[in-house]
């Protein structure tokens, strides 16, 4: 009883060390020729990542859980629009290393643009008071990581654009989804755990930028 209550007290820094562990452990891998092993626990990756979200940002409350729903079902339905229509992000498909799809879409590609949102908003919470000033900083946070997700994504099996080249619509289209979703973050009143946020933030960024570099430098 007491090593799960010292377990609990720690919770915090053990979910950093294990965020950081496995995408480390990830970099490693791939640099040492073993990146098909490692891409394809993508799914287990991004499941630990909202899991241990939903311990420290916390998502404790019917409100969080609504507005974490409600982030899940408006990612996956602009992704279903994007998928079947060109004129929102350009002409793309999605791999099969996302895992499940619904109607051309993984379910987790909408668990992850919810877990991006939090994170982002919780970080632009902390930085800024002006609520307009958050909303923007926010959706910003979320395109700057796309953009080196969306170079990496082709050579992971995540999605793969026409010519493998992301067009400039996707991500206005993509800063102008976020604004609609750090303004609902805003209106809803809840607080996020900065810390965890922007480390989750970080090892994410890095990664890509890492998987940038391994592939085109």
């Amino acid at each position: 009883m007491l090593q799960f209550k010292e377990i609990a007290n720690h919770k915090h820094n053990i979910s950093v060390f294990t965020v950081w562990l496995f995408h480390i452990s990830a970099l490693i891998g791939i640099a040492l020729g073993f990146k098909e092993w490692f891409i394809t626990k993508t799914p287990l990756n991004l499941i630990i990542i909202a899991v241990l979200l939903i311990l420290n940002f916390p998502i404790n409350s019917i409100k969080k859980v609504n507005i974490a729903l409600l982030f899940i079902f408006l990612s996956m339905l602009v992704e279903w629009i994007g998928v079947h229509n060109d004129f929102l992000f350009g002409s793309y498909y999605y791999g099969e290393n996302l895992g499940v799809k619904i109607f051309g879409v993984p379910l987790l590609i909408g668990l992850n643009w919810a877990v991006l949102t939090l994170t982002t908003a919780a970080i632009a919470q902390k930085l800024f008071r002006n609520s307009l000033i958050k909303i923007a900083a926010g959706s910003a946070l979320m395109v700057f990581l796309d953009v080196f997700l969306e170079i990496a994504a082709p050579n992971i099996d995540f999605w793969y654009f026409e010519n493998n080249i992301a067009p400039v619509r996707n991500y206005i289209a993509w800063f102008a989804i976020g604004l609609l979703l750090h303004f609902i973050y805003n209106k809803s009143k809840i607080k996020g755990e900065f810390v965890f946020s922007l480390h989750v933030y970080l090892v994410q960024l890095i990664f890509f930028i890492f998987l940038y570099g391994y592939y085109h430098l």
